[in-house]
């Protein structure tokens, strides 16, 4: 691949962060990148992408990686140092790295880059952010760190049914829920996600059962988390996808809502574990009726961005966007589960879209903003 020089000095750029790969210039998901760069180019903002190991701070110039939709190739390239990096590092085992987090954490200081999104999120972590505010604190279910099995017996004294949840976990992998219950086989059914379905047994004491999760869990930290009862379509349980952005002026902004349906034998509704996608607007409507779902969805707009607003300022950090799970009861009570601060593609082609303008948007917005001392 040459190396060319390109002069874009004039125009103002974001490079957006990933890391090198075996088999490929770069890692990451190339059809985001490319969608990112197409919508930078329609909106005047030159969008490149570059690797953490390129990144020299105080440098003038960038190694980065241009791509052409004529040939449907990349070019390494190098252009101006930009004021806006949009990190899409793209997993937690990458960003841990020691020179990585030397990197990240150089560029949140460094006086005229505008770095965003520096870390992922650990569910642990963000249930003790929205806890310590009096408007998040009412979103968050029952929350503790999975330790010993007094604390799990007592939290299903409390409630009749739990999910772990690995801390790290995405996507609903590692997702298990354990039930209080009366039958002869025991009081305990244990429900473990499996890839499109779960494997349900059940143990007469928590004695008998706690060796069998330590083996599921393996090494990694998990939380235990009150069961909620979500409202149901169809007689399948349903949760929402939101997602959140910073816009043009830089201020939080509902993106769009996603519906997201458990499958049949899944305890979870995440698509790669047999969920399926629907109208926010049509499965609240089944549930709840027509009035009382539109209330719904009022205070999940007002909810996701108390929710982004608080997470960004337990952070400390600067953030732009993230995704969240968000739960509505029968009641129509909300519940927050979680939050990802590298979205996913949205399915939705609307929600898709907007989402694309509000990353130029709002980069857009930091190349002409100063940088705040914190």
């Amino acid at each position: 691949m040459d190396l060319i020089l390109h002069d874009a000095s004039a125009q103002p750029s974001m490079a957006i962060l990933t890391v090198d790969d075996d088999t490929r210039p770069f890692r990451g998901n190339h059809q985001n990148f490319i969608d990112i760069i197409r919508t930078g180019r329609e909106m005047g903002l030159l969008v490149f992408v570059t690797r953490t190991k390129d990144v020299k701070l105080g440098h003038k110039k960038i190694n980065g990686y241009m791509y052409h939709p004529e040939t449907r190739t990349w070019t390494q390239t190098m252009l101006p140092f930009p004021k806006v990096i949009y990190n899409r590092i793209p997993s937690r085992k990458f960003e841990q790295e020691p020179e990585v987090q030397q990197l990240i954490g150089a560029c949140t200081k460094h006086s005229q880059v505008r770095l965003f999104n520096p870390s992922f999120f650990t569910k642990w972590t963000l249930f003790e952010w929205l806890n310590k505010s009096k408007i998040t604190k009412k979103y968050v279910p029952g929350t503790k760190r999975l330790t010993h099995p007094q604390e799990l017996e007592a939290m299903l004294a409390q409630y009749p049914c739990l999910y772990l949840k690995p801390v790290k976990g995405k996507a609903g992998a590692g997702i298990m829920r354990v039930e209080r219950q009366r039958s002869k086989q025991g009081p305990y059914l244990l429900r473990i996600q499996l890839n499109k379905k779960s494997r349900v047994s059940s143990y007469p004491t928590i004695a008998k059962l706690w060796p069998v999760l330590k083996k599921q869990v393996g090494g990694e930290e998990y939380i235990v988390q009150q069961g909620i009862l979500l409202a149901s379509h169809e007689n399948r349980p349903f949760d929402l996808r939101v997602l959140v952005q910073k816009n043009a002026k830089g201020e939080w902004s509902l993106t769009g809502v996603g519906a997201r349906v458990a499958g049949k034998n899944s305890i979870t509704t995440h698509v790669p574990r047999g969920g399926s996608i629907d109208e926010p607007e049509r499965v609240l409507t089944s549930a709840l009726g027509a009035e009382a779902a539109k209330k719904a969805l009022t205070r999940v707009k007002s909810a996701s961005l108390a929710i982004a607003r608080q997470i960004e300022k337990a952070s400390g950090h600067i953030l732009g966007e993230m995704s969240m799970d968000l739960g509505v009861d029968a009641t129509g009570q909300i519940w927050f589960f979680e939050a990802n601060s590298r979205p996913m593609k949205f399915d939705e082609p609307d929600i898709r879209q907007k989402s694309l303008e509000r990353i130029i948007q709002y980069s857009l917005y930091l190349t002409k903003s100063r940088k705040k001392s914190r």
